[in-house]
């Protein structure tokens, strides 16, 4: 545990940010999920479910929460997958 006021209020700023942080890698998580079994389901409804996915993503990048290249190869793997989702069904 930390002795020194400054440490101390840097603990509970990361503790905060780690859980906020925490929180959106987990909501990304749903987000994709979701998308990829409606594009299995109804097509149709893909392109909505995908967009927010995506917005969530960058949304992500450029708050700092995961990197910008990591958020590209997110969005084109799942890009990846919906297509071929969608052209099998």
């Amino acid at each position: 545990m930390a002795n020194i006021k400054s440490q101390i209020k840097r603990n509970r700023t990361n503790e905060g940010r780690r859980l906020r942080n925490k929180a959106v890698r987990s909501e990304i998580k749903t987000r994709v999920k979701v998308a990829l079994t409606v594009s299995a389901d109804s097509p149709e409804e893909a392109t909505a479910a995908l967009r927010t996915a995506i917005k969530r993503i960058d949304k992500a990048a450029a708050k700092g929460i995961i990197h910008k290249n990591q958020a590209a190869n997110r969005k084109s793997k799942l890009m990846r997958r919906i297509a071929r989702q969608t052209a099998s069904a």
